[in-house]
């Protein structure tokens, strides 16, 4: 039998995962139920609710205290709540006097987590930066396991190539930085094969592993990696890609929109390219009504035929307003 504080701290762990019955505990403790009786007196002498319920369903479960009791988490259940903290201080939350308190609660962690533990996060934290937050409709989520994003950052730090399938190849390439955006995930990488920068969908990664070698950091495409990443992104990283032409001067543009919408080119003094992009046709609609500018939709053909829809809709509610029946109004 192991020595009762620690089959206890593992009992405590068991009862923050679900409710369980007095029998299911006593088996994964490897106790008696009388001794398990005894251990949960003991949990509520320190101030854990522990609950009973009788019956059938019945079983122990932890509820809810008047002070928050101190929380047993896996290896796994660590580093997440540890990378996750850190990923919001680096990003601020926007929430008022929250974000001092992120940063005491990373310090806690990063205090009380073994060392094994503490180089993940650490390789996480350092190898990943936090794009712009955006306002308006969100692409899709897409998910990336943790061992991959752990595997990704360590080859960041000790400066090795990782080897991975993309698109159907496979790739080698030298990892530079870990770009946190949009609830997606980013890797700035020099493409061994083709030898160009990308900014590669992490999520699109399949069979990530170290390479055996070493490489020397190279100059960067850009000082600022989060706007590199944005601006392939914009070119290349969507399932729709737009150009539209701004009547108005690029700074006026830029000024305007959000980071994460696109980038903006000159054409001259009162005229701009904007390059955008998203994984729906209705979401660059909406970020182009959001302008607030007059615009040209140069492409792609589809773009232009729900833009012309849009207006016509909109043209049609006008004339509504005036209290005169438009095609297709029920009389």
């Amino acid at each position: 039998m192991a020595p009762t504080t620690t089959r206890v701290l593992r009992l405590l762990s068991l009862l923050q995962d679900r409710s369980q019955t007095g029998r299911e505990l006593a088996e994964r403790l490897g106790v008696t139920e009388r001794t398990l009786r005894q251990d949960i007196q003991r949990l509520r002498e320190l101030g854990y609710p522990v609950h009973a319920t009788r019956g059938a369903v019945g079983g122990y479960r932890l509820g809810q205290g008047a002070t928050m009791p101190p929380l047993l988490l896996d290896d796994d259940e660590a580093v997440a709540v540890a990378v996750a903290v850190g990923l919001a201080e680096d990003g601020s939350s926007g929430i008022a006097d929250i974000d001092a308190s992120l940063t005491r609660a990373l310090a806690k962690l990063q205090r009380i987590l073994p060392r094994h533990l503490q180089r993940k996060v650490s390789a996480l934290r350092s190898a990943t930066a936090v794009g712009p937050a955006t306002v308006g409709s969100r692409e899709p989520d897409a998910p990336v396991p943790a061992a991959t994003l752990t595997v990704v950052a360590s080859a960041i730090r000790d400066g090795a190539t990782l080897l991975a399938a993309h698109a159907g190849a496979e790739i080698e390439v030298e990892p530079y930085r870990l770009i946190s955006w949009r609830r997606r995930w980013f890797l700035v990488a020099y493409d061994l094969f083709s030898h160009t920068w990308r900014a590669l969908p992490v999520a699109g990664l399949s069979l990530v592993r170290p390479g055996s070698r070493r490489f020397a950091a190279r100059t960067l495409p850009d000082d600022d990696l989060v706007a590199f990443v944005l601006r392939e992104v914009a070119q290349t990283g969507w399932k729709v890609q737009a150009r539209v032409t701004v009547l108005a001067p690029a700074e006026t543009v830029i000024a305007r929109i959000n980071p994460a919408v696109g980038f903006v080119e000159a054409v001259d003094s009162r005229t701009s390219v904007l390059v955008t992009g998203a994984d729906a046709l209705e979401t660059i609609a909406i970020y182009l009504s959001m302008l607030m500018m007059d615009f040209r939709v140069d492409g792609p053909p589809e773009l232009v035929a729900h833009v012309r829809t849009i207006a016509r809709r909109y043209t049609e509610a006008l004339e509504g307003s005036h209290g005169e029946p438009h095609p297709g109004q029920l009389l």
